[in-house]
C-alpha cells in the first residue's frame, strides 16, 4: 500500500532509539561507583549499585545530585577519611569519562542518516529530557550535521513534556508539515506511541534494546521494526522512497 499524501520528514526519538541509553546508564553508574571504590570508598559495589538506582528512581534521572544522596544512604562510616566532595567529583568525573567510550549509535545510525541526507525529507528530532543533556547527546552521536536545526525539539526547552501529544503538535505547528506527512520513529509505547499517534502521525516503533523492548499487545503503531534496514524497506515499498548509498 502507497502512503498518500507523500511523506515530508521523519523525526527521531533519542533514547534507547539511536543508541542503547540503557546500556550505557548501566554501565557509566557502575564505572562511577568502582572509581569511588578505587578512591576508598568502602562499600560491596553491587549494593551500592542497587541503593544508586533507588536514588535514581525516586529523584528522577534528570536530578543533578544522584552520588551526593547515594554517599548520605551509603554512611559516613563508608566514607570515613575521605572528603564526601572529592568522593562525588569522582562520580562524576568518571561518568562524564564513560561518554567519550560508551555514548555512541548504533553502528547503523550514521549510515541510515547519510542515506537520508540524500533524499529530499526534513529530518528532525523530538525528545523528551534536560536541554543540555539531549543536546549533548545530539553532538556525541554525530547527528547533528544531518539534521535541520529548526527540527529540533527538546521538551525541557518547549515547556511540554511527553507523553502529552502537544509536543507532537507543536513540532508539526513549527515546521509547518501537516501531521500524516511526518513520521516519528520511538521505542516507547506509551510516550512516543500513543500520543504521536493521536496526532494523527505515521509512527515507527523501534523494538530492539532498552526496557521497552518487549511487545506490547495495547499499542498499534503504523509500522515495527527491528532495524533500521527494515524502515528502509518500508520507506522504498510504502513511501516511494529509495535510500541509496
Amino acid at each position: 500500500m502507497i502512503h498518500s499524501p507523500p511523506l515530508q520528514a521523519i523525526f527521531f526519538d533519542i533514547d534507547d532509539t539511536l543508541f542503547s541509553t540503557s546500556s550505557f546508564a548501566e554501565k557509566a553508574r557502575k564505572r562511577s561507583i568502582d572509581s569511588m571504590i578505587r578512591l576508598g570508598w568502602k562499600v560491596d559495589p553491587e549494593k551500592a549499585y542497587q541503593e544508586l538506582l533507588e536514588v535514581i528512581a525516586e529523584f528522577s534521572p534528570n536530578y543533578g545530585s544522584h552520588f551526593d544522596k547515594l554517599v548520605l544512604r551509603m554512611g559516613e562510616s563508608c566514607s570515613e577519611g575521605i572528603n564526601s566532595a572529592i568522593l562525588i567529583a569522582q562520580a562524576i568525573v568518571s561518568y562524564h569519562d564513560a561518554k567519550n567510550e560508551l555514548l555512541h549509535p548504533y553502528p547503523e545510525v550514521l549510515p541510515f542518516f547519510r542515506m537520508l541526507a540524500k533524499t529530499n525529507l526534513a529530518l528532525g528530532i523530538i525528545t523528551d529530557g534536560l536541554t543540555i543533556k539531549q543536546s549533548e547527546k545530539i553532538i556525541r552521536l554525530g547527528i547533528y550535521p544531518f539534521l535541520n536545526p529548526r527540527f529540533i525539539f527538546i521538551s525541557e526547552q518547549l515547556g511540554i513534556s511527553k507523553p502529552n501529544p502537544k509536543i507532537y503538535q507543536f513540532a508539526s505547528q513549527r515546521c509547518r508539515i501537516p501531521t500524516n506527512q511526518i513520521m516519528y520513529i520511538g521505542d516507547n509505547p506509551n510516550n512516543d506511541i500513543v500520543p504521536a499517534n493521536k496526532v494523527g502521525m505515521i509512527t515507527v516503533r523501534y523494538v530492539r534494546d532498552g526496557k521497552h523492548r518487549q511487545p506490547s499487545c495495547t499499542v498499534s503503531p503504523t509500522h515495527e521494526i527491528q532495524n533500521f534496514e527494515q524502515l528502509r524497506e518500508i520507506l522504498k515499498n510504502q513511501y516511494q522512497i529509495e535510500l541509496k548509498e
